[in-house]
């Protein structure tokens, strides 16, 4: 009985969390647009450090998927620890999703093991913002100018990652 009541109740938080999310993704104004600036991008990485986009940055790499996340940490793991910063890049990982004692108890203390630095999308808001438009099963890679979006591409794999560093 006990677990059935507690199936409810994750079952009811998750119901009331989706529709909040589908209303903010429906009134997000998309923030990854070809032409606009990236220069409100200030994130905390994931040691709570707040970070901001640079006009030396050239590429900044969403993941907005666990799959595509696993991808772009498995790619930087083979690199050294300054690898974006010597390729003026930023990787950013859309945690939101994520309900928060999973977040807090597994996927956060994960991420401060990694010697590189990952920018957090961590609240839905932001989310929809940046994930608006984007195929979010893809590794969204925007290429800047001076902090201005000049172009925008989708990336499946680690191959077409370590490509794009070429």
């Amino acid at each position: 009985m006990k677990n059935i009541i507690l199936a409810l109740i994750v079952a009811f938080s998750f119901i009331g969390c989706s529709s909040k999310s589908d209303e903010q993704a429906a009134n997000a104004t998309p923030k990854l647009v070809v032409s606009k600036s990236l220069s409100e991008l200030k994130l905390n990485d994931q040691n709570e450090k707040p970070q901001t986009i640079s006009k030396e940055t050239k590429i900044v790499f969403f993941s907005f998927a666990k799959p595509t996340g696993h991808i772009c940490n498995k790619f930087l793991e083979s690199k050294p620890a300054n690898f974006l910063q010597e390729h003026n890049a930023l990787y950013v990982a859309d945690v939101s999703p994520a309900p928060s004692l999973i977040k807090k108890l597994f996927i956060l203390p994960d991420l401060k093991k990694l010697k590189f630095p990952i920018l957090l999308i961590n609240n839905d808001k932001l989310s929809a913002e940046y994930s608006k438009g984007m195929n979010k099963d893809k590794i969204v890679v925007v290429h800047l100018e001076n902090k201005k979006i000049i172009s925008i591409e989708n990336l499946s794999d680690e191959k077409a990652l370590e490509k794009l560093f070429k």
